[in-house]
């Protein structure tokens, strides 16, 4: 409570312009009380308008009052001295250089409590007093202190600028007004601004649905982003593991024929060996049988020589070497050519399924921006061109593959093809080696009266004549008929007439994670015939259909 005293003293005795103890006291006619040389400072600054005011209630004085000094207040002054009391304020009520200053505090200013936007003055909270304690100042309009307030000035006319020109944009004063804003769009400024409050809401509005619809979307992204993460780490390990295996496979297969190697090597070496002892046995016999016939003749005795020779001329049958068959430096070269062949049909399927599986690989997109536009120059389809060859294993048996395996030719003979559970029985059929996913682009070369291009997921029927079997005849496989005078195409048994100019070249574009599959009629530019909107689910694989017309060729091109 003493300290609450203490403060009302020091600002009941505090000269209101300077904030500092009264010197000199005056007491002007409104009652209010300053420092002499602080209200004369002030009126020295009103002289000009020859009126005279109170810089607290505003009262105006004509003429400019004669100031004496209180006696009263100056001993009350001195008594306060006295005590040690002081009514500066903390250095931290000062104004520093950020800070907007009080216009009315003299000497060391202190920091503006609010702006007047009627008066255009800052305030400090001992100069704003009047604007709460007097009815005079009840319309006047307090904001933040601000240090733009001479900004709401016409630099024109001197005037506040209260009117808000809709036609230029811009605030003026009402002089402006009637001058060259004349016949202009104007309203208040607090009409435009209440408009444009509105306005304003409506923007926040808008910007905070935007916000939650962008949170919305970055959350997702978060949880795409994990996805992302959570499938690719799968993959690496479920990959490594199958790569694992296959290692292991190779290294039992290695281990396998190592063995079997040995086994035999051991086998033949073993019955060699044995009639090798056989032979060896025999010459020594022979060598035996040799030295004693040898000496027989120098026998001088004929009876004992007769009796000889019977036992001696008699030979042991010798060992039939008519079953042997050496085969010079061929042992087990065979091994070695079967693994070698082996090995190269490994490095094919490696090749061409790395091919696939590359591919798979760099077509995993979020499709933030949405599906890549398609290609529309053969340049750019070229880009996608993948090389395709044909499975023997898959060929109709009235099929001859050639080129690389890359063209097919109905014949009238049935080809020598080994019996496979993948070839197609009765259709003229046959399905590429390589799978086709992610984009891809080909093109087919055809010859006769009647040639289909086609793409079918694998697991399509191959055995009979049911629609199952036949490209284009059920829901695994899409066919284009290209014949001499037209095309149409097949999907689950249904036709569709395709107009477009003929040609004996036919491109096939797919982009498999977007459903697309489209054929052209290549020649000199790209013309689109037909285009599948779908989803495919599988891997798919290219296959030339042949009608029942021997010498019809497909030929699946080289890209250059």
């Amino acid at each position: 409570m003493a300290q609450q005293g203490n403060k009302l003293n020091q600002e009941t005795f505090s000269c209101p312009i300077c904030l500092d103890l009264l010197k000199d006291p005056v007491a002007i006619p409104c009652g209010h009380s300053y420092c002499m040389n602080c209200i004369q400072n002030f009126w020295d600054g009103e002289d000009e308008k020859r009126i005279h005011s109170c810089p607290q209630c505003r009262q105006t004085f004509t003429p400019r009052p004669i100031l004496m000094k209180n006696t009263i207040l100056t001993a009350l002054v001195e008594e306060l001295k006295k005590t040690g009391l002081q009514a500066a304020p903390a250095d931290h009520c000062y104004a520093g250089p950020e800070d907007v200053a009080c216009d009315f505090c003299t000497g060391r200013k202190l920091k503006a409590l609010k702006s007047c936007l009627f008066c255009l003055v800052s305030y400090c909270e001992k100069h704003l007093q009047p604007h709460f304690e007097s009815s005079a100042f009840e319309k006047h309009k307090l904001v933040e202190p601000s240090k733009k307030l001479q900004e709401n000035i016409c630099s024109r006319h001197d005037e506040v600028m209260k009117i808000f020109c809709r036609t230029d944009q811009q605030c003026i004063c009402y002089l402006c007004s009637m001058d060259e804003h004349k016949g202009h769009e104007t309203v208040s400024a607090a009409a435009e601004r209440t408009e444009r409050q509105r306005e304003l809401e409506v923007t926040r509005q808008n910007i905070q649905q935007r916000i939650q619809d962008r949170e919305k979307d970055v959350n997702e992204l978060q949880q795409e982003v994990e996805a992302i993460n959570g499938s690719a780490d799968k993959a690496v390990e479920d990959s490594e593991k199958i790569f694992t295996e296959l290692i292991r496979l190779m290294e039992k297969r290695m281990s396998d024929v190592k063995q079997q190697v040995r086994s035999q090597q051991e086998t033949e070496v073993s019955r060699v060996k044995e009639l090798q002892e056989k032979l060896e046995q025999e010459i020594t016999e022979l060598k035996r049988k040799d030295a004693d016939l040898k000496k027989l003749p120098h026998t001088e005795d004929h009876n004992q020589f007769l009796q000889n020779y019977p036992s001696l001329s008699q030979l042991s049958q010798t060992t039939d070497l008519s079953s042997i068959n050496i085969r010079p430096l061929r042992y087990f070269e065979d091994v070695t050519a079967a693994v070698s062949e082996l090995r190269d049909k490994l490095q094919d399927v490696l090749r061409d399924q790395w091919t696939n599986i590359s591919l798979t690989v760099t077509e995993v997109d979020v499709l933030l921006s949405g599906p890549k536009p398609e290609p529309k120059t053969r340049a750019e389809f070229l880009k996608y061109s993948r090389k395709l060859t044909l499975d023997p294993n898959t060929a109709n048996t009235k099929l001859l593959l050639s080129e690389g395996n890359r063209k097919v030719t109905l014949m009238e003979q049935h080809q020598s093809y080994s019996s496979h559970p993948d070839r197609f029985t009765f259709y003229n059929q046959v399905l590429s080696r390589e799978s086709l996913t992610g984009r891809c682009y080909w093109e087919v070369e055809w010859r006769g009266k009647g040639v289909g291009v086609a793409v079918t997921y694998k697991n399509i029927s191959r055995a009979g004549k049911s629609d199952a079997c036949v490209f284009g005849g059920n829901d695994k496989s899409w066919r284009l008929d290209c014949n001499q005078n037209s095309y149409t195409f097949w999907y689950n048994n249904n036709s569709t007439p395709v107009s477009g100019p003929l040609s004996s070249r036919v491109g096939v574009y797919l982009d498999h994670s977007a459903g697309i599959l489209s054929f052209y009629s290549v020649s000199e530019t790209m013309t689109l015939l037909h285009r599948v909107q779908t989803t495919f689910t599988q891997p798919l694989y290219a296959g030339p259909w042949l009608s029942w017309s021997v010498g019809n060729t497909a030929e699946l091109c080289k890209m250059k």
